[in-house]
């Protein structure tokens, strides 16, 4: 969970390994550090704990140059986020420095031996053990005592090293996290994401587990566990690099909540003809077979993720009648599960390289299920090892609690459950043209949305005071709710629960007292009328009252103290309309309570270990 970034070249090292880490310091910024090889031979180090502002000014202080290196912003996982547990790590020598993604989890075994041999360790980091252990098996060949030192490695880790001993030459191997090598003229590039790179090359390859790639600047060189030579397949990246920037947002995660209406689009465009009612899923290889021959969904995701999918259910076994079951990815394979004879599995990650997903498709797939992706990553682990894709078009997610992801994510789980629809004979050509009709409105109406935010920003300031906060909803809200209720948590740190509407009675209304307000998600639906009833119970017993409500609603003003509005819509897209505001009130919210929106304390963007 940690961001990495290698350079080998004929510019200075250290401004390239800088910009990287800015904008891979999302995936984790307890401290940061950079290893550079200057021309004379020599290894410098400078790390510094806390946020990579503390890193610029230790090298403001005291520079370094040369012409490769390495680099690394770090998420704490073995010791406590300090200077000496900061990467990079280096052998007892100072010849050797290497910097690590992930969780080396017989660490303590292989420390142990090493310090039995006189090896004096000097962090509490599982990451230490690494750079020991390639110094102790390099006999001159620096890709080879890495390969060496990866059979004594149990866990996952994308590592990179750098030798003063073998110039202008970076090893990097992965077993796990991601790893991406950038391709440039006379020189080459290393990172755990696309970004470092954008501004560089868009020439891209991303290493599959179990390779090491030897990377000099006018070479690269891939290797499997076994030394031999693996064709590298290069791919184009068309991000803009200046989509990764604020674009004169406060955040990143307003501009990305503000950037919806676009992500949405994009990921209809060339998928949906509304005016013949035609949907294209070609990259999902789904026909008309499989959608009659399978047996159940298994949808796998973790967090916001788990959320999309939980929607995802209802629409696929309303709409096309196919069964669904939604397990967290992280309990998945776990729990010994069944999976029935043609089953489906399907991922959906934002990152594609979450560790807990990755596990749970793999574990699926042994057991006898096809494999489909959701990710907004192309070339990402969980899109190669997946016998069909679905790719959402939010461009770069910087912000760590998702915003745009989830709603694209949410899009394309929709379009699967028509194309399901359409396949097993569910829905006739006009019921599919319909929605089609209103699935196209969804951008405009959520630019209508954000363009409340004033208002939202308002709702904001009058319960930001407020502790804990009880989020409900029926039937295709309730997963919405429990989105609403993490959104809080992530970024402004109060307490939050989302809860069925429905179950109030049995347990959480004993909470409701002038201190507690419920945010109420009712919308116009066949369950309006329930959902308003638990509402009057909650104000009944002096509860705020904060509702989502259909535009030109004022039934249910008279029992609410605050009042969002959504356009009107078909029921069925609800989740993607009344997620909007939840969003806005949890930003203005953290924003008004001085918290760092887009790095929220001990959380990072891409969760690559367990």
């Amino acid at each position: 969970m940690c961001g990495i970034v290698g350079y080998v070249g004929h510019r200075d090292v250290v401004p390239i390994l800088l910009e990287g880490l800015t904008r891979l310091e999302y995936r984790g910024y307890d401290s940061a550090g950079v290893a550079v090889v200057d021309r004379g031979g020599s290894v410098g180090i400078r790390r510094a704990a806390g946020k990579l502002v503390n890193l610029k000014t230790e090298l403001a202080d005291d520079p370094l140059a040369g012409a490769y290196g390495i680099g690394h912003t770090r998420w704490a996982t073995h010791g406590k986020p300090t200077t000496e547990n900061a990467h990079p790590h280096q052998d007892a020598a100072g010849r050797i420095a290497l910097v690590h993604n992930g969780i080396i989890e017989n660490f303590l075994e292989l420390r142990s031996g090493l310090e039995e041999r006189g090896v004096e360790f000097v962090s509490e980091t599982d990451t230490e053990v690494i750079v020991h252990l390639v110094s102790s098996y390099y006999e001159g060949d620096l890709a080879a005592a890495v390969r060496r030192t990866l059979d004594d490695l149990e866990g996952i880790y994308a590592i990179v090293v750098a030798s003063a001993d073998e110039p202008d030459k970076l090893v990097t191997a992965r077993q796990g996290p991601p790893i991406v090598v950038g391709l440039g003229e006379n020189e080459n590039f290393i990172a755990s994401d696309v970004p470092p790179v954008m501004g560089y090359t868009r020439d891209v390859v991303f290493l599959d587990d179990g390779q090491l790639a030897v990377v000099t600047p006018d070479e690269v060189t891939i290797q499997d566990g076994a030394g031999n030579a693996v064709e590298a397949v290069a791919q184009r990246v068309t991000w803009d690099p200046v989509t990764a920037e604020k674009g004169g947002f406060k955040h990143f995660m307003l501009k990305e909540i503000h950037e919806q209406p676009t992500a949405i689009r994009d990921s209809l465009i060339g998928r949906v003809n509304r005016h013949t009612g035609q949907i294209d899923l070609g990259e999902l290889n789904l026909d008309e077979d499989l959608a009659n021959s399978m047996s159940e969904l298994l949808l796998l995701g973790c967090g916001t993720s788990w959320h999309a999918a939980l929607v995802g259910k209802y629409w696929i076994e309303k709409l096309a009648g196919v069964p669904v079951k939604v397990d967290h990815a992280s309990e998945f394979r776990y729990r010994d599960p069944l999976v029935a004879d043609g089953a489906v599995a399907c991922a959906i990650t934002q990152s594609g390289e979450t560790a807990d997903t990755l596990a749970a498709t793999r574990e699926a797939k042994d057991r006898g299920a096809k494999l489909w992706t959701i990710c907004n990553v192309v070339g990402s682990m969980a899109t190669r090892i997946s016998d069909g894709v679905l790719l959402t078009q939010a461009g770069p997610e910087i912000g760590v609690a998702s915003t745009k992801a989830f709603t694209t994510q949410l899009t394309c789980l929709y379009l699967i459950a028509l194309k399901l629809a359409e396949l097993r004979g569910r829905l006739s050509r006009e019921a599919i043209e319909l929605r089609l009709h209103n699935l196209a409105r969804l951008p405009g109406q959520i630019e209508g949305i954000v363009a409340q935010a004033d208002k939202i920003d308002e709702v904001a300031r009058r319960v930001q005071h407020f502790k804990q906060f009880l989020f409900i909803g029926r039937g295709l809200l309730y997963p919405i709710a429990l989105e609403g209720a993490l959104k809080l948590k992530e970024i402004s740190y109060i307490h939050a629960h989302g809860y069925p509407a429905g179950e109030m009675k049995h347990g959480p209304i004993a909470l409701i007292d002038d201190g507690v307000p419920i945010v109420a998600l009712a919308p116009q639906s066949d369950l309006y009328e329930k959902t308003a009833s638990n509402m009057q119970e909650a104000k009944a017993r002096d509860g705020f009252i904060l509702a989502v409500a259909t535009e030109g609603d004022e039934n249910l003003a008279d029992f609410s103290d605050e009042l969002l509005s959504i356009p009107d819509c078909l029921p069925e897209f609800a989740p993607l309309l009344a997620s909007v505001p939840l969003q806005l009130l949890s930003y203005y919210v953290a924003v008004r309570l001085g918290c760092d929106v887009d790095q929220p304390r001990n959380l990072a963007k891409s969760v690559t270990v367990e």
